[in-house]
């Protein structure tokens, strides 16, 4: 089985502020230390690198160096995989979106739930109740 992991996850293990952070970063753990296939889809990846470094919504932010350190130490690992979008991804979005008509917020979400489906991965680790909106993908909240 192969599944993803959402940013809130990586920010949770990453704030030591956070009531979840002990949890999200066994998790995170768990991950590195396979031996299950894990994408980490590049729009993750810069929303993790964005909100992690910014004072006004850490407060205490990580810096660029230490937040780049983290994902390289998930991406060094063998059984982590990370891509982008291919040459049928505008059409994949495009049904998707047929499916959950997303706006504002949901766009990113839809974006992340579109590089899943083009990856055969149904399964998002996530707090973000918005994707259960995608019928196609499987929300599991890994803290609930």
């Amino acid at each position: 089985m192969s599944y993803t992991i959402d940013a809130n996850v990586l920010l949770y293990a990453s704030d030591e502020a956070s009531p979840l952070h002990a949890r999200a970063r066994a998790l995170v753990q768990r991950a590195a230390d396979g031996p299950e296939i894990v994408y980490l889809f590049w729009p993750t990846v810069m929303a993790y690198l964005r909100i992690a470094t910014h004072p006004a919504v850490f407060s205490r932010p990580l810096s660029i160096v230490d937040a780049v350190g983290n994902i390289e130490q998930l991406v060094a690992r063998p059984h982590v995989r990370t891509t982008g979008e291919g040459e049928g991804f505008w059409r994949a979005f495009r049904s998707v979106a047929d499916d959950a008509l997303p706006s504002g917020n949901l766009v990113p979400d839809a974006h992340l739930a579109t590089l899943m489906l083009e990856n055969d991965v149904r399964t998002v680790l996530t707090r973000d109740r918005d994707f259960r909106r995608f019928p196609r993908i499987k929300v599991r909240d890994p803290y609930g």
